[in-house]
């Protein structure tokens, strides 16, 4: 499974399972489900999982400078459609 370079881009997106992780420079996005299951399948999920978070960590941790807290995100802003 390819992983993600934390908060370095806004162009990163991984899928397993029915689990998406979104990558952002301020921030990393994870939704969806996923079921770990008592098996060699639940086991390869959770070893993927903890693999992605484990690269989340390491780089917020070497970040010197971390803030208290980011701002959220911008709200979207809905326009008029076109092409309709």
């Amino acid at each position: 499974m390819s992983s993600i370079h934390p908060f370095a881009n806004e162009s990163e997106s991984l899928t397993f399972d029915s689990l998406t992780i979104e990558n952002r420079t301020d921030r990393v996005t994870i939704y969806g489900n996923i079921d770990v299951t008592r098996d060699k399948a639940g086991l390869a999920s959770a070893r993927q999982l903890r693999q992605i978070l484990d690269d989340v960590v390491r780089t917020l941790e070497a970040e010197p400078n971390l803030p208290d807290q980011v701002p959220p995100p911008k709200a979207t802003k809905t326009v008029k459609n076109p092409f309709t």
